[in-house]
C-alpha cells in the first residue's frame, strides 16, 4: 500500500434494483468502519442517493470523487460510472441495471490491477442482465480469473465456523462427474493450502475433502471417482506435504460436526458444499476468490430483489466481507514479510563437520 497509511476498498454497487446498495450504505454508516479503511464505492451519486431517501438514512454522506487518488479518510468515497440518466427499478431486472453493474465491475478491476486500491468487495450482481460481449462469464469469480490472468482459482465460501472450497462451480450437475479429474482437485486442494497459510495465518491447515456418490463411493459400489481420481489427488497432495484427508461423504461429516475439525472443505460442486454451508452461515457468509494476485471478497447472498427498498436486509455478510478484505491484506503483508527471505539451504559434508563442536543437543535441551 505504496499511497496511504490506510486500506483503500473498492466497492462495487452491484446490480442497482437489489440490495446492494441498503448493506453498502448500512454497513458504512458505522463510523468505526470509516477508521478502519478507506472505502471507495465505484457507482452513481444519483442512485446512490435514490437509495438513501428509500431506506431514510440521512446520516450518512457520499465524498464525490473523480478517481481513487482523490479519495478522502473518514469518508465514504463515492466514483461515477455509469450514465447519470440511468433509470432505477427497485425489485425488477433490467438491461440498464446489468449495464451499470458491469461498468461499476470494469472500472473498479482496472483500477484494482493498477494498484490505485487495495482490495476490492463486489455488491450482488444479477448473472444473467450483467451478460454482454465484454462479460460472458457465470459469475465475478470468472471474470476476475481471467481478467487478472489466473488459471488456478478457487471459489471459497468463509465464515466463522467453516471454510468450503468447490472443485467445480457454475456447471450444470448433469457435467460435474465428467468435468472431475486427479488434476483439477490437486489443483483446487494446492490452492486452498497456500490460500490458508498466506490468507488466514494457518501454517500447518488440514482439508477435508468429499467424496462425489452417496458414502464416498462404498469402496466402487456406488461409483468409482472415489478410487479413480479423488483418492489419488489426495495421496499426491500428501506427498507434497498438504494435509489433506478423506474422501469424506458429506452427510455424515457435516452431521457429525466433523467440519469443527478442519480449517477448510474442499466439495466436489457447487450445491454439495454450498447447502450446509449457507444453512449454518447464509447472514455472515463470504465468497472469496482464492489463488488471485488480488484480494477479492463478496456478500454470500445475491440481489434479493424481493427485499430491495424494504429496508428489511441484513448487511452481515457485507460487513463480513468487508472485514475479512481488510484482513486478508494485513496477512499476506507479514506473509511476504517472513517469507521473502527464506534461509537458504546448504549441503553439509560430512567430512567438513568441526569434531569440536558438539552438534548433538543435550537431554536438557531436548526437553525444553
Amino acid at each position: 500500500m505504496a499511497k496511504q497509511d490506510t486500506i483503500r476498498i473498492g466497492i462495487t454497487h452491484g446490480d442497482i434494483n437489489g440490495i446492494g446498495y441498503e448493506v453498502i450504505m448500512k454497513t458504512l454508516n458505522d463510523p468505526r468502519i470509516l477508521e478502519m479503511c478507506t472505502p471507495i464505492i465505484y457507482g452513481s451519486p444519483k442512485v446512490a442517493a435514490y437509495h438513501r431517501k428509500a431506506l431514510n438514512i440521512n446520516d450518512l454522506s457520499f465524498n464525490h470523487i473523480r478517481s481513487a487518488d482523490e479519495a478522502f479518510h473518514r469518508k465514504a468515497n463515492i466514483i461515477n460510472c455509469i450514465d447519470e440518466n440511468i433509470r432505477v427499478e427497485l425489485g425488477k431486472s433490467t438491461a440498464e441495471a446489468g449495464m451499470s453493474s458491469f461498468n461499476a465491475l470494469d472500472r473498479a478491476t482496472s483500477d484494482l490491477k493498477m494498484g490505485f486500491i487495495d482490495a476490492l468487495i463486489t455488491a450482488p450482481i444479477n448473472k444473467d442482465n450483467i451478460q454482454n460481449e465484454e462479460f460472458k462469464f457465470p459469475g465475478h469469480t470468472e471474470f476476475l480469473a481471467e481478467t487478472f490472468e489466473a488459471e488456478n482459482y478457487a471459489m471459497l465460501m468463509v465464515s466463522e465456523t467453516m471454510k468450503v472450497g468447490v472443485v467445480t462451480t457454475h456447471i450444470p450437475i448433469s457435467e460435474v462427474a465428467q468435468s472431475l479429474s486427479k488434476e483439477s482437485i490437486l489443483s483446487k486442494i494446492r490452492i486452498i493450502a497456500k490460500s490458508l497459510q498466506q490468507d488466514f495465518a494457518i501454517t500447518k491447515p488440514r482439508i477435508a475433502v468429499f467424496g462425489l456418490n452417496p458414502h464416498a463411493g462404498d469402496n466402487g459400489l456406488l461409483g468409482n471417482e472415489e478410487k479413480d481420481i479423488i483418492i489419488p489427488a489426495i495421496n499426491q497432495a500428501k506427498k507434497e506435504g498438504i494435509i489433506a484427508l478423506g474422501p469424506y461423504p458429506a452427510d455424515g461429516f457435516f452431521g457429525s460436526e466433523d467440519y469443527r475439525k478442519f480449517d477448510a472443505i474442499l466439495a466436489m460442486y457447487h450445491d454439495q458444499g454450498l447447502i450446509p454451508f449457507k444453512l449454518a452461515s447464509f447472514d455472515r457468509g463470504v465468497n472469496y476468490t482464492a489463488g488471485l494476485p488480488v484480494i477479492r471478497t463478496s456478500p454470500a447472498h445475491g440481489t434479493a430483489y424481493s427485499l430491495a427498498g424494504e429496508d428489511k436486509a441484513s448487511p452481515e455478510s457485507f460487513r463480513q466481507a468487508l472485514y475479512l478484505a481488510i484482513d486478508i491484506f494485513k496477512n499476506r503483508e507479514i506473509y511476504s514479510e517472513i517469507t521473502k527471505n527464506p534461509l537458504r539451504k546448504y549441503e553439509i559434508n560430512p567430512n567438513q563437520i568441526d569434531e569440536s563442536v558438539d552438534i548433538e543437543a543435550t537431554e536438557e535441551e531436548d526437553n525444553l
